[in-house]
C-alpha cells in the first residue's frame, strides 16, 4: 500500500543572515497511512512547520524526497494541493468576505462548479455550523468562528490528506474541543491527518502514532506504547525528555 505521506531523507537548509546556515530538517523520514492520526511533536525550532511546509508545497525541500498519496511534491505541487487540506495556526481568511464567500471562492479554485460547489459548501456550513454567522464578513468573527471557517475551507474539497500545523492555537476551550473532534472524526472517514502540536494530552487523545522530532531529525516514531517501551517511561513528556537526552548522549 501507498503511504498517504512519504519523505525520505528529507532536508531543509537556510541562510540566515545572523546564525548563517541553518539544517531545519537533517534526513527525516516519515510515513503516515490512509485512516491514520500521526502526531509531530517537539519544541519551536524543531523542524515541524517547516517538515509539514514542504509537504504542503509552499516550502521547497534542499533535498531528499516528499511524496502526497505516491505524487511526488516537487514534480507535480498542482496534483498535490488537489489531495492536500492544510491549515495552520496562521491561516489568514480575506477580511471584506463572508464566511460564505470564503468558502465559495475557495471550492471554485479546487475547481467546483455548480450543483457541485452548492454541494460541497452546504456540507461544510451544516458540519461545522456556520450558518449562524455565514453571511459576516471575516474581519467580524470570532477567533473561533473564523477557526471553522479555515477547516471548512481546508476540507471542503473532501481531500484523502490533512496537513494541520498547531491547529488549536490560540483558540478557547470550546474551540479546541471541537477542533478536536473534528481530528478524531476523520479516522473513521479513512483520512490521513499529519498534525503538529506542543499539547501533549491532544497527542495522547488522538494519535495512533507519534513522531518526536528535534533539532530537524526524527528521533522515534511508533504507537504510544511502543515509545513507551523503548523508553521506559510512562508520560508523553517523560518519553520526550528520554529520547532527547539519548540522543545527546
Amino acid at each position: 500500500m501507498i503511504p498517504a505521506i512519504e519523505t525520505r531523507a528529507l532536508r531543509k537548509t537556510f541562510q540566515d543572515p545572523e546564525r548563517g546556515r541553518v539544517e531545519a530538517v537533517r534526513g527525516l523520514d516519515l510515513q503516515c497511512h490512509r485512516g491514520e492520526i500521526f502526531g509531530l511533536l517537539g519544541p519551536n525550532g524543531a523542524g515541524k512547520t517547516t517538515t509539514l511546509r514542504i509537504l504542503a508545497g509552499i516550502l521547497g525541500a534542499t533535498s531528499g524526497e516528499a511524496r502526497i498519496d505516491g505524487v511526488d511534491v516537487t514534480v507535480d505541487s498542482l496534483e498535490v494541493r488537489r489531495r492536500i487540506g492544510f491549515l495552520s495556526a496562521n491561516t489568514g481568511l480575506y477580511p471584506r468576505l463572508t464566511a460564505r464567500e470564503t468558502l465559495e471562492y475557495f471550492a471554485r479554485l479546487h475547481g467546483l462548479e455548480g450543483e457541485a460547489l452548492t454541494r460541497a459548501v452546504e456540507k461544510v456550513i451544516a458540519a461545522f455550523d456556520i450558518a449562524p454567522f455565514q453571511d459576516g464578513r471575516c474581519e467580524g468573527l470570532s477567533t473561533g468562528q473564523r477557526q471553522r471557517v479555515s477547516i471548512a475551507r481546508a476540507v471542503l474539497h473532501d481531500p484523502p490528506v490533512l496537513i494541520l500545523d498547531e491547529p488549536t492555537t490560540g483558540l478557547d476551550i470550546l474551540a479546541s474541543s471541537d477542533m478536536i473532534d473534528f481530528i478524531e472524526s476523520r479516522r473513521a472517514e479513512g483520512t490521513c491527518v499529519l498534525f503538529s502540536t506542543h499539547i501533549l494530552s491532544e497527542a495522547e487523545r488522538l494519535c495512533d502514532r507519534i513522531g518526536i522530532i528535534h533539532q530537524g531529525r526524527m528521533l522515534a516514531a511508533g504507537s504510544l506504547a511502543e515509545l513507551r517501551e523503548r523508553t521506559g517511561a510512562e508520560w508523553l513528556e517523560e518519553v520526550f525528555r528520554r529520547l532527547v537526552e539519548e540522543a545527546a548522549a
